[in-house]
């Protein structure tokens, strides 16, 4: 259990240095913009420098704009969850203050494409590993969750106005670059952790009770619980059945391995659900 947490900690860091990389050395010297929270403490420090003078950095304001979207994480979405998001936006804060802003080159299209795959490669790696960049990630899972609408609307909305603003900023041209950068970081992302999507999962336990308050205390999510009966051996057993976030597939598989490793789950993608798809409390 050290040694998976100790990996998850390092992927972590890995991922938010990364998202560092592709803002200083890609995104920002060329005034194209990323996703989300990130692209809005971009857009903040350009209206700072451009209009009032003031020269703010982009990783002060990113950790500005995270303290109360943290806060609202811990009590909405899960501790676990929030503690590895904090660490990736600490360690990206730190590192876009630490490292220098350059132009590796003068070719915008180059500085988009690059700055989007490194940047989507950071967002995909935490995502894998059960975190996130913190920012509009929490912010939709909460509002997600409060609606049953796909997260990915509210990524859309949001980055919907980094594209219009940057437009407006600068050159028409940015807010299409931005664009890019956008297309060109999800499709990595999804590459390596598709985000917006829903899963069923099908559990084959011995231990029912115990994995259904197990999930309960690390999720907000309902669960059915139907008898089940093994085929060769002719055991009795239950089938937890539920569906969850990929963002929560991580924590799934680690309560699972935790309280039943000798239990049987299987996987599917949800394309859509009717009716309740959290419980209160």
């Amino acid at each position: 259990m050290f040694l998976v947490e100790a990996r998850r900690v390092i992927v972590v860091i890995f991922g938010a240095l990364l998202n560092a990389v592709a803002l200083n050395f890609f995104l920002i010297g060329a005034d194209v913009y990323a996703s989300g929270f990130t692209g809005v403490a971009q857009l903040i420090s350009s209206v700072f420098k451009e209009f009032i003078g003031i020269n703010i950095g982009t990783g002060v304001l990113l950790f500005i704009l995270n303290i109360p979207v943290v806060l609202l994480g811990w009590y909405k979405v899960g501790k676990g969850f929030t503690i590895y998001s904090l660490l990736a936006v600490v360690v990206m804060t730190i590192g876009l203050e630490a490292m220098p802003v350059l132009s590796l080159s003068d070719d915008i299209i180059l500085n988009a494409v690059f700055g989007g795959v490194i940047a989507g490669t950071g967002v995909g790696l935490t995502l894998k590993w059960g975190a996130s960049t913190g920012g509009m990630d929490i912010v939709a899972m909460v509002l997600s969750r409060l609606n049953d609408k796909p997260i990915g609307m509210y990524f859309l909305i949001m980055n919907g106005i980094i594209i219009v603003t940057a437009g407006i900023i600068y050159e028409p041209s940015n807010a299409l670059y931005t664009l890019l950068t956008l297309y060109v970081t999800t499709r990595v992302i999804d590459a390596l952790h598709t985000r917006h999507e829903k899963v069923t999962a099908m559990i084959i336990t011995r231990k029912a009770q115990e994995l259904q308050a197990a999930i309960h205390d690390k999720m907000v999510r309902g669960i059915t619980i139907l008898p089940a009966k093994g085929a060769y051996s002719g055991e009795d057993k239950n089938m937890l059945y539920l569906v969850i976030t990929r963002y929560e597939l991580y924590d799934l598989e680690k309560i699972i391995a935790d309280v039943d490793p000798d239990a049987f789950t299987n996987i599917v993608q949800t394309t859509g659900i009717y009716g309740f798809f959290r419980r209160d409390g």
